[in-house]
């Protein structure tokens, strides 16, 4: 798979796959060294390495060869796995429903109107959409 960045279909991810595909998303990029240094904790590099090559085998990531060392990336977009990620939740959490989850997710916290008109903006998109 070396030089090959396909994108794929993304995979579920344990909690700590998320933890290294999210440190890849941010970063595009990263070597074993690199990723373990980015999670910020007490994790050896034997442990990062070996769920880097687990990733890669589920397609989630691909690798190139730099010296000596193998640099990491992502072939899943991150939007594409979140998107997934969400839709359990919202079926195994909130028993199917999109208006509990966002109810979860807005009450109690305070937005800027900026932040609103964008989150009303992409509700309106939603309801023209149904409309068509």
């Amino acid at each position: 798979m070396s030089g090959e960045r396909r994108r794929r279909e993304p995979k579920g991810f344990t909690d700590r796959e998320l933890d290294i595909m999210s440190v890849l998303w941010r970063d595009g990029s990263g070597t074993v060294a690199e990723v373990r240094d980015a999670l910020g904790e007490e994790v050896g590099y034997t442990t990062v390495l070996k769920m880097l090559q687990i990733l890669e085998e589920k397609g989630a990531v691909g690798h190139e060869q730099e010296g000596r060392a193998y640099r990491y990336f992502p072939l899943v977009e991150s939007e594409r796995a979140g998107g997934r990620a969400l839709s359990r939740i919202v079926n195994k959490i909130f028993h199917g429903s999109a208006e509990m989850l966002l109810a979860t997710l807005v009450e109690g916290r305070e937005f800027t109107d900026e932040e609103l008109r964008r989150m009303r903006a992409v509700l309106d998109r939603v309801e023209r959409r149904g409309e068509e």
